[in-house]
């Protein structure tokens, strides 16, 4: 329990975060690719298409809404939490990994939102439905641009945190309602089948996990990278970036800026 807690006042150290994610990246980078190169290759030729939706291939857009439709609300809760960490135990880490997400989170919920409407084309006949689960992830995608848009307009940092954060933490209820939309209205949008035993035949299941691994690593490899620029902007004044930048002189043009 104490190495637990040990860890996670580590990683609320924004020196000891920049360190070791520079170790991390590596690993996860090959890891996304690997995973991305097998789950494209089944995804985009070794799966069959789905016969139902009489549109051939239209079933393989699946592969790349599904993770991004459910990385759209894991990022959003993530930010959530981080909101309240910030809040309640003012760690500067939850801040700003924050503020890393809001752009990622808002690139996945639109591309859950394009795809979804790419593929809503052959298979509903529209493009676009003023359905619970389409609208909720509209508004989710509101909530992601007005984070980013709110913490923007205030000069002071500070304020700019606290006011995004209390924005994140509202705005979470959201989140159940896209998940239970499906459940709790008589919506256009098909129900649960990712996590319904036996919705999905193996052959695009196994694909399906394999790609939603992929998107997962790299939601996590982009907002690690995006928290590092976040730390150096935070704590520029800082001994220790300094430091840093003296022994990469390539890197201070970037500092600067």
């Amino acid at each position: 329990m104490a190495s637990r807690w040990r860890w996670f006042h580590q990683l609320g150290s924004p020196k000891w975060f920049f360190e070791k994610s520079s170790k991390w990246l590596p690993w996860i980078w090959a890891s996304t690719l690997i995973l991305l190169a097998i789950g494209l290759y089944y995804s985009l030729w070794a799966s069959p298409i789905e016969a139902r939706q009489g549109q051939g291939h239209t079933v393989r857009i699946m592969y790349i809404h599904v993770p991004a439709a459910a990385l759209s609300m894991v990022g959003y809760v993530v930010m959530a939490i981080a909101s309240i960490i910030g809040l309640v135990w003012k760690m500067k880490m939850a801040f700003a990994a924050s503020r890393a997400i809001a752009p990622i989170g808002a690139a996945m919920t639109f591309i859950a939102l394009f795809t979804g409407a790419v593929w809503g084309k052959p298979t509903w006949g529209t493009w676009w439905e003023w359905d619970a689960r389409l609208t909720s992830e509209l508004l989710l995608l509101f909530l992601y641009l007005g984070f980013i848009a709110l913490h923007s307009s205030f000069a002071e940092r500070a304020k700019a945190d606290k006011a995004a954060s209390v924005l994140a933490i509202v705005g979470v209820i959201n989140v159940p309602i896209i998940y239970f939309s499906v459940k709790w209205w008589n919506t256009l949008h098909q129900g649960y089948s990712v996590t319904q035993k036996g919705a999905l035949a193996p052959e695009f299941q196994v694909p399906l996990f394999i790609m939603i691994g992929a998107f997962y690593l790299l939601f996590i490899g982009l907002v690690i990278m995006r928290l590092r620029v976040e730390v150096l902007i935070r704590e520029q004044k800082s001994r220790w970036v300094s430091d840093w930048a003296a022994s990469h002189p390539s890197k201070q043009m970037q500092k600067g800026g």
